[in-house]
């Protein structure tokens, strides 16, 4: 079953046009990668589905229901949960206090994000701006889990992180995706650890996306075109 849908999808930033005509869909389940070089759109299609950005033209649908007209914190309630590229995390809130505030009921809790990434657990009590790098995204992942999503967003959730912390990450999102089926739109530019994840991909171009389809028929064409530096 389709879980979020976007259809003929437009948006401007002021006068100038950012996104045009984008589809894309993520099932029940479903890991999907959005990818493109820089500037091509991708972090645009996340603000217009969370509402951060309101799209002109096209449909924007959640579990069949339309967004256009829901503010954001809305989208979040309905079970979109979003990790921001730069992670965002309250700094003089301690880690469990960052949890705790966007928590809702439901299967997940401290102790199972303390089960996926061990460290908040043993950092409990520490504030957020005390943390690395690494940690913060942790939580920041975290912290999206806590509001018990039906779709997880993660937004460049390795970018600029050290090479061991970076398969961390990338171990959780696999474990998410083997022991939860919690629908997952990724977005990163690490095609080998995608691979491992990823059932599809959704290509941008300029605003615009020209390919997609599973993420094993990601041919090395349409890699050197639209993905090469």
């Amino acid at each position: 079953m389709t879980l979020l849908s976007l259809s003929n999808v437009t948006a401007f930033y002021g006068p100038s046009q950012a996104l045009f005509d984008v589809n894309l869909t993520v099932a029940e389940g479903e890991v999907v990668a959005l990818m493109g070089r820089n500037g091509m759109g991708k972090s645009t299609t996340v603000k217009v589905i969370c509402r951060m950005l309101q799209h002109r033209d096209g449909n924007v649908a959640f579990a069949g229901r339309d967004l256009r007209a829901l503010p954001s914190h809305k989208v979040a309630r309905a079970g979109v949960g979003l990790v921001p590229e730069g992670r965002r995390c309250f700094a003089q809130l301690s880690v469990e206090e960052n949890l705790i505030a966007s928590a809702r009921r439901g299967e997940w809790d401290l102790a199972r994000v303390s089960a996926l990434f061990p460290r908040l657990g043993e950092r409990r009590d520490q504030l957020a701006a005390s943390l690395s790098g690494g940690e913060q995204q942790m939580l920041a992942i975290g912290r999206a889990l806590m509001t018990n999503p039906r779709l997880l967003i993660l937004d460049e959730a390795t970018e600029g992180l050290a090479p061991v912390v970076r398969q961390e990450i990338w171990a959780a999102i696999s474990r998410l995706k083997s022991e939860t089926g919690l629908s997952i739109l990724v977005i990163d530019k690490s095609l080998k650890e995608l691979a491992t994840v990823a059932d599809r991909a959704v290509v941008l171009e300029k605003g615009r996306d020209v390919w997609s389809g599973d993420f094993a028929n990601l041919t090395e064409d349409v890699r050197s075109r639209y993905l090469g530096v």
